[in-house]
């Protein structure tokens, strides 16, 4: 792992979100091209990855949204909501850019947001079930798979996703 890059993690602001759509664009492209093709893709980062649907994630209460910035670029983003009475923080979406993947920046953000949630005694997260790299990503941060869940397009068209949890 490379570790030559420092990350500041820090919280968005609206200045980012442009940035932010374009770093979740193309991180979904070079994770899911292959299993969906380029246009769902495209058709999936633009209905879920809007600057308006970005900007009303940053807003939601009892959330956090979160940048991993190398002071020249944002290299990675996660954005997590408590639910539960507080008790469990479900991870809805992690991305670091492919050229900035292992060397620690989707680790910082996960220590991160493990410590945004005082409350909480777990994390979940959903991924793809065909997304191998995520998977492993996860599994060798403590978590493991507690199930699967439906359908991860929102209309019931795209990919399975399994749910993974660790203790915090």
């Amino acid at each position: 792992m490379e570790t030559d890059t420092v990350f500041y993690i820090r919280t968005a602001g609206e200045r980012d979100l442009p940035e932010i759509r374009e770093l979740i664009v193309e991180t979904w492209h070079d994770a899911y091209d292959p299993l969906y093709g380029a246009a769902e893709v495209e058709r999936m980062t633009s209905e879920w990855s809007s600057i308006e649907r970005l900007r009303q994630d940053m807003a939601r209460p009892d959330s956090e949204f979160i940048v991993a910035d190398t002071g020249e670029a944002i290299a990675g983003m996660a954005y997590a909501a408590s639910s539960d009475e507080g008790r469990t923080v479900l991870l809805y979406q992690i991305c670091v850019l492919p050229r900035f993947q292992a060397r620690g920046a989707g680790s910082a953000l996960l220590d991160e947001l493990g410590g945004c949630f005082p409350q909480a005694r777990s994390m979940r997260l959903h991924v793809e079930h065909a997304n191998s790299k995520a998977i492993e990503f996860f599994r060798r941060r403590g978590f493991v798979r507690t199930g699967k869940a439906a359908s991860l397009d929102e209309g019931g068209g795209s990919g399975q996703s399994l749910e993974f949890e660790k203790s915090l």
